[in-house]
């Protein structure tokens, strides 16, 4: 018999029964009843059910066990009486009598319980990961995103996508986020630096002569955390292919996304990838990522509002602001809107303007000061009914904007208006391909640098820059971006001259980007493709609200790794090596420390 086991703890049925078994597994849970101490054997594919009679010779073995001990039992199958059979667990039909055990390794006093679904708090829980992971729902989380990417690998080589390894030290680059970065001890004074994505490596790959290239890419950014973003790393599905459109892109990535969604979530699946474009996803949902299961539109109320006797808006208009106007379906209550105007002031806002409409007339102090004929034509212009009301944001276009899309999210949120039984897919496209910094005044991309604009080099020379479109792309799904891509631009003259616009001479482009440049000069196909993250994909699959819950080991809000006391210092030898010296890094309570 072999040393550990015969069968694994989710395998053995009634077909073992008086069959002599072997198992190995973590204490999960123990029971005393009297003459019988029954014990739950767990490992990584389930959970058998042993027992031990007070009469027989290990009795008092088992007994002394902690929970999360590994030991070794050896026992015979028997079918449970019907009034004990267990139907919510796969062995629940047999358990197995203890004859022998050998302990392999003792448990000390547990700091989190993991038989138990209650969360112990997010320290220990990061601190003590290893044993967080042995509880069931972080445990199938970790194996549901591991089918994942071997699902998402199989589609991907079934459409003819080739998988490469692109480099994981490579050169800093101007990308949007701070890199992090390595020193070379080999070079003093010089640094490489973790790839923020392979975005310049793929592209070089199709001007390898490859055409459609692949991989599930590390990606490493030293940005803050939130719920939908892990500080530090992430994983992305990297793609790439030549000689091709926009809308080959979206025929290559829409059945592999439709596909694991289909095959994993478990809920509806809306087979429609609607495309908005981003001024229009803007102006109805009040941003670029836009949850289509909330079924309200935002429209824009500017010309009702301007010359009106609601002269708070009217003299705002007059200056540049805009009207935009949110149904709140079911929200016509003084409380509501109460409640409503409330939150924005907590939101940094002066409060959202409202009306409300009865079977009687429009009311509220706006619509007192408007009048009924334009409250009336407001209600008609966003299909309301008696008994809803509309919320208005007055502001500059871009804050206008964000806060009706916060507004809307918020109304959709407490009317219960959201389908959580479906997914719900978009493309935005048609971004701007450049923006005005707001305190500068300076021109800058707004998106991916290497996109290739719309009209090509004759829009870039002809056009108002920030009126020049970019064919860049987001998938958007239940208000999550999944990704970005875009066609990339492939011609010399059209990188310099876009860089030109944005304030980057000839020589910036040579010194920060020389592999693209000079590629560009040597023949490159039209190419393009798009990086739909990993964890988020997971994250909405398995229904998880923070994304740490769907990664292995993941860090703390602090960009932290409790468990590994990462990040930690090194000796001074090491930094020796490296050329590095220490900076003497001033307390800010120096004075105080002075005087002690």
């Amino acid at each position: 018999m072999h040393l550990y086991r015969t069968h694994n703890c989710g395998e053995i049925s009634e077909n073992d029964e008086n069959s002599e078994v072997k198992i190995s597994g973590w204490v999960h849970r123990k029971r005393d009843h009297g003459s019988l101490l029954f014990v739950d054997l767990r490992d990584h594919f389930g959970l058998t059910q042993c027992v031990v009679d007070s009469s027989d010779k290990v009795f008092t073995l088992v007994e002394s066990l902690r929970n999360e001990s590994v030991v070794t039992i050896t026992g015979v199958v028997k079918k449970r009486s019907k009034e004990t059979i267990n139907k919510n667990l796969k062995t629940g039909q047999i358990e197995v009598s203890i004859e022998d055990i050998t302990i392999q390794s003792e448990a000390d006093t547990l700091p989190l319980q993991v038989n138990s679904d209650e969360d112990a708090g997010e320290e220990t829980r990061l601190r003590y990961r290893y044993l967080d992971l042995r509880r069931t729902r972080p445990h199938k989380n970790i194996i549901l995103r591991s089918q994942i990417i071997q699902s998402i690998r199989n589609r991907m080589v079934d459409q003819g996508f080739t998988e490469f390894q692109t480099p994981i030290l490579t050169a800093s680059s101007p990308e949007g986020a701070r890199d992090f970065l390595v020193p070379a001890r080999l070079h003093p004074g010089k640094f490489y630096a973790l790839p923020q994505a392979p975005q310049q490596f793929k592209q070089l790959v199709m001007m390898s002569g490859f055409d459609k290239y692949f991989q599930i890419a590390p990606c490493f950014r030293d940005e803050d955390s939130r719920a939908d973003r892990s500080p530090g790393e992430f994983y992305q599905l990297d793609l790439e292919m030549s000689f091709v459109e926009q809308g080959d892109v979206f025929a290559a990535v829409e059945p592999v996304i439709k596909g694991i969604f289909e095959q994993f979530s478990g809920k509806k699946i809306d087979p429609i990838f609607t495309h908005i474009s981003y001024a229009e996803s803007i102006l109805k949902y009040g941003n670029d990522k836009p949850d289509l299961r909330i079924p309200i539109e935002i429209s824009d109320v500017t010309d009702i509002f301007r010359g009106s006797d609601f002269t708070i808006f009217a003299k705002n208009i007059e200056n540049g602001a805009v009207v935009r106007a949110i149904p709140g379906p079911k929200c016509g209550s003084r409380a509501v809107a109460d409640r409503m105007n409330s939150w924005a002031q907590s939101e940094g806002a002066p409060g959202l303007g409202y009306i409300i409409y009865s079977s009687e007339e429009a009311k509220g102090p706006v619509a007192k000061a408007l009048g009924q004929d334009k409250s009336n034509l407001i209600k008609s212009k966003l299909n309301l009914n008696d008994g809803d009301a509309v919320f208005f944001a007055c502001a500059s276009e871009k804050d206008a904007s964000a806060l009706a899309g916060r507004a809307r999210v918020r109304i959709g949120t407490e009317q219960n208006l959201i389908d959580k039984s479906i997914f719900k897919f978009c493309w935005i496209v048609d971004f701007p391909m450049f923006e005005k910094d707001e305190i500068t005044g300076k021109i800058e991309f707004s998106h991916n640098p290497f996109s290739m604009p719309q009209g090509g080099m004759e829009a870039l020379n002809t056009q108002d820059p920030l009126e020049i479109k970019a064919w860049q792309y987001d998938l958007v799904c239940n208000g999550i971006e999944l990704s970005s891509g875009a066609i990339r631009n492939h011609l010399p003259e059209v990188m310099y001259r876009a860089f030109d616009i944005a304030g980057y001479g000839p020589q910036v482009v040579e010194e920060k980007f020389p592999a693209m440049i000079n590629a560009f000069k040597f023949g490159a196909p039209p190419h393009g493709g798009i990086a739909p993250g990993i964890d988020r994909i997971v994250m909405l699959i398995a229904d998880e609200p923070n994304i740490r819950e769907v990664i292995l080991f993941p860090m703390n809000g602090k960009a932290e790794d409790l468990m590994m006391s990462a990040p930690s210092p090194v000796e001074d030898k090491q930094l020796n090596e490296l050329h590095i010296r220490k900076a003497r890094i001033q307390s800010k309570n120096w004075q105080k420390d002075t005087k002690q």
